[in-house]
């Protein structure tokens, strides 16, 4: 007797808001709301989840408070990326993504254990949507 194969399960998604385009420089470009507080789980699909025009990201600072430990680098969709890391509350709620040539670009990290209720004004908020 055959055995139906089971369907994987489909990847997760990045629970991800980002501002509109815009010519201005301003200071959060949008709101990542992680599952976890594991980078190495959590990183991939951020950038993953990212429009094509922002480049390859190949640098990601994040505070030490927010993340467990994780490696200096790591390997993204065949691509290095490197981990840097910030002490102190600055910057504790955001994350801070690098693309040579495109840009700089900093999202306000919602803790994952924040409610849906919570998060989404937050993200709302971060990406310039009005409410």
């Amino acid at each position: 007797m055959a055995t139906a194969l089971q369907p994987l399960p489909a990847q997760p998604v990045a629970r991800l808001r980002l501002a509109p385009p815009s010519t201005s420089p301003r200071p959060i470009d949008g709101a990542w709301w992680p599952r976890s507080r594991d980078l190495l789980v959590e990183l991939p699909l951020l950038l993953g989840g990212l429009p094509a025009a922002w480049g390859q990201i190949t640098g990601v600072t994040v505070n030490n408070a927010m993340w467990s430990a994780g490696p200096g680098r790591m390997l993204v969709a065949n691509h290095v990326v490197r981990l840097r890391r910030s002490a102190g509350s600055y910057g504790r709620h955001t994350v801070c993504l690098l693309s040579p040539g495109h840009g700089r670009w900093d999202l306000l990290v919602v803790p994952p254990e924040v409610d849906a209720a919570d998060a989404e004004p937050l993200m709302a908020a971060a990406a310039g949507e009005a409410r």
